[in-house]
């Protein structure tokens, strides 16, 4: 089986190997996995951005996980729904956001992660999102960015990484990709 591979989505006010990105990587690289961030800057349409993840997405030979903050959350779900995904980890995503389509994960392995006190995308969002599709959801003391408490936003991804099942078939659109 080929390594595999998590992706990683950012949000409109950061770059593709920010603080929190750079951060988890390494404990994904630390686990065996390979990792890859698409630089989406001067990209404003969620939708193109989504678009630009599954055409770098499709057809890869390994498992696939993606990761996304803030816009980069939706977006990484938005595509999670035309390419086959292990799992979806998901920071303060834009979900319920103006001018932001409904979007539903194409996996069963979804874990969210919201601040108490952000004050961009409310952590209601997250809670409706995660209520309707069975998310695991973390609200920790933090706000939109995640930063304060980066080593418990890193523990809740080792774990994430660990109970993923790479034995079975990737999901798209909640069904077995086979």
């Amino acid at each position: 089986m080929e390594k595999p591979l998590v992706h990683f989505a950012h949000g409109m006010g950061s770059g593709p190997w920010g603080i929190k990105i750079t951060h988890l990587a390494a404990l994904a690289r630390d686990r065996g996995f390979e990792v890859e961030s698409l630089d989406y800057s001067g990209m404003d349409s969620p939708q193109d951005r989504a678009e630009k993840l599954v055409a770098a997405c499709r057809g890869l030979p390994g498992p696939l996980v993606l990761v996304g903050s803030s816009m980069g959350g939706w977006v990484a779900t938005a595509a999670s729904a035309q390419v086959p995904v292990s799992g979806l980890f998901l920071m303060a995503p834009a979900f319920y956001f103006p001018g932001y389509p409904d979007v539903s994960p194409g996996c069963d392995q979804v874990e969210v992660v919201h601040g108490w006190e952000d004050d961009v995308i409310l952590f209601e969002h997250s809670v409706r999102f995660s209520k309707k599709y069975g998310a695991n959801l973390h609200l920790i003391r933090d706000d939109h960015r995640l930063s304060k408490r980066i080593d418990l936003l890193g523990e809740f991804f080792a774990g994430f990484l660990g109970r993923l099942d790479f034995t079975a078939a990737p999901c798209l659109s909640g069904k077995s990709a086979s």
